[in-house]
Order: structure tokens, then sequence, then C-alpha cells
């Protein structure tokens, strides 16, 4: 797709907009996935080559395999994810997790059929939407008339497409009926896991990084367990008790050792005496600790619990080390 990734880029900070800002009704963050659909399937995308192209181009922050193993050997875990199945199948492939235990953005792209009359103006509103101008979110944002003019008409345009043009065209069906799982379909899956295992919210631990984070990041704080912001951006810091800035994701399998083992306030405890000497002598299992200490050479990953003081400088931090981590086009990313 031809410029894709600015399409994307729009339509995702779009998407931050009508999730956030204008809370348009049946609106959920994500929806970006949603949105980005007949325009895939006016450029010939198929099931087959989004199953390709997951496997081909799954990039993996390190130790995500080793984490996910580990907090399997400790308790029941879970992906919870807005991303298509094809990309989790492929996520589940690759680290010897079961697709079973994950909750993710179910689609049959292949049953889309789209005119050629539909193509041709899907291809050509495309080409529009990757010449818009990025829009920008300034943090006291609060209505849409806050947005700078410039930013209102793209948002104003977006909409028209969205609603007006594309949902006069037949493949418009998708958007009723593929449900990204983001926002509350998230905060939906958690109940259904601890509704499953007969457990309380308190016994469970999530992590997450962005928007699509933040009805999950809500409901299992207020039921009592541990929010972890994992290179989140301002959405996720915001809502999460603690923050990591870590290029290795070993710091999620000690965090879940920890709580898992022990509950959260010993996990909260760790993470407030964040430092070699006091990790070496806490009570986290010894053999993924050392693990995480070998490799972290030049210094520990920030950890910390995110307070009223610091959530400012930590949203920040985040929000750039994320960029780092994952590549500015990504980073940037509601």
């Amino acid at each position: 797709m031809p410029e894709g990734d600015k399409v994307f880029a729009i339509i995702s900070k779009y998407d931050d907009v009508l999730a956030d800002v204008v809370k348009r009704p049946g609106y959920n963050p994500g929806d970006t996935l949603k949105l980005i659909l007949p325009f895939l399937r006016a450029f010939n995308v198929t099931d087959r080559k989004m199953q390709e192209f997951s496997a081909q181009t799954l990039t993996l922050i390190p130790g995500t395999k080793v984490t996910l193993q580990h907090i399997k050997s400790l308790t029941d875990a879970f992906i919870v994810s807005t991303s298509y199945e094809h990309y989790i199948k492929a996520l589940c492939d690759y680290a010897k997790f079961s697709f079973e235990n994950t909750y993710c953005t179910r689609l049959n792209l292949d049953k889309y059929i789209v005119s050629a009359e539909e193509k041709t103006k899907l291809k050509s509103i495309a080409k529009e939407i990757a010449t818009m101008p990025m829009i920008t979110i300034p943090p006291e944002t609060r209505l849409s008339e806050d947005l700078s003019n410039r930013d209102q008409e793209t948002v104003k345009r977006l909409d028209h497409i969205f609603w007006k043009l594309i949902s006069a065209m037949k493949i418009s069906r998708i958007f009723s009926e593929v449900t990204p799982v983001g926002g509350e379909q998230k905060a939906a899956a958690i109940r259904d896991i601890i509704k499953k295992l007969q457990l309380p919210l308190s016994s469970v631990m999530y992590v997450g990084d962005s928007i699509t984070d933040l009805q999950a990041f809500q409901l299992v704080r207020c039921g009592g367990g541990l929010t972890v912001s994992f290179n989140g951006n301002s959405y996720a810091v915001r809502n999460a008790e603690v923050a990591v800035q870590a290029e290795n994701n070993l710091v999620t399998a000690v965090l879940a050792d920890v709580f898992s083992n022990y509950g959260k306030a010993k996990a909260i405890e760790l993470v407030e005496t964040w430092n070699p000497r006091d990790l070496k002598n806490s009570v986290a299992t010894q053999a993924i600790l050392k693990r995480l200490l070998t490799i972290c050479t030049n210094g520990l990953p920030n950890v910390q619990t995110v307070t009223s003081k610091n959530v400012e400088a930590l949203s920040k931090e985040s929000s750039e080390f994320r960029k780092k981590v994952r590549g500015e086009a990504v980073g940037k990313l509601g």
C-alpha cells in the first residue's frame, strides 16, 4: 500500500481524537484496526498475505519469549492484544504460547469483496490521507475545539471520509462486523479471564503500553491488582501504578515473579527499592533475577512507581524511550 505507514499514522492519531477527545459514542481506542481495513482490501490484501507478513516481520523486544515462559510456569498467563489474529498466531508459534489463551482482533478478511469502483475510490482516499498533516493533541486538550484550526479541519475531513464516503460503500459492513480488542474490549477480556479462573481482580497483574489499555488499567487498579506501563506512552503511564522503561522484557518476568508468589505489596516494595543490592537480596526467584542482572551491565532499567509528583516527567521520559526502542514511526502512535 503506497505510503501505508503515513495513512496508518494519520488514522491512528484520528483514533486518539475520537476515543480521548471527542469520545464518539460506540467508538473504542484501537478502532484504527477497523478503519484501515477497507484500504487493505482495496489493495488486495488477503488473510494469507497477512499471515505470511506477520510471520516474516515478527519483531519482539529481547527477553519476551523467556518472560512468557517464566510467567506460564508461575501462573495462568494471557495475551490481550488489539492486534489482528494473524499476528498473534505468529507470536504464539514463535513463543510456544497457547493461542487459546489470547484475546485479539478476529478477522476473516477474504470474505469481504470490493468492487472495482470502490477500489478506485478507496485508493484515491488513501492517497489523500497520506498527504494530510499529522494531528497534534496537546496534553491539556479536552475538546476538539482545543485542537489547532488546521487539525480541526483535518479531523472534519476524516469525519466526512469515514462516516459519509466510506460508510456509503458496501465494504463499510466491515466496520460493524469486526471488533478490535481495545479499550472496553480489553477490560471485558479480563472479566472473562477471572470468571473462568474464579479469581478476584486483586490476583491480576496487567501490563500495557497504550491508549487501548486504559479501561483495563482502570478495572484492574480499582480491583486491587497491579498495573504496569511497559515502555508506554503518556496514556499508559498516567493510568498505571508502575512505569517501566526497558530494552529487555525480563523486567516484566521479575515483577510478575514477585507479584505471583508474594502479592502486590511485595511487588511495589521491589520497585521502590529498585537497585542492584536490594534486588539481589529480594524475594524474586534467583534464576530469573540473575538473568536480568547479567544483561544489565550498564545499569538497571528505569522502574518507578507512578505518583502525582513524577507522572508528568515519567510520561515524557517513557514516551521518548518508547520511540527509541520501537522506532520513531511506531513509538509515537497512541
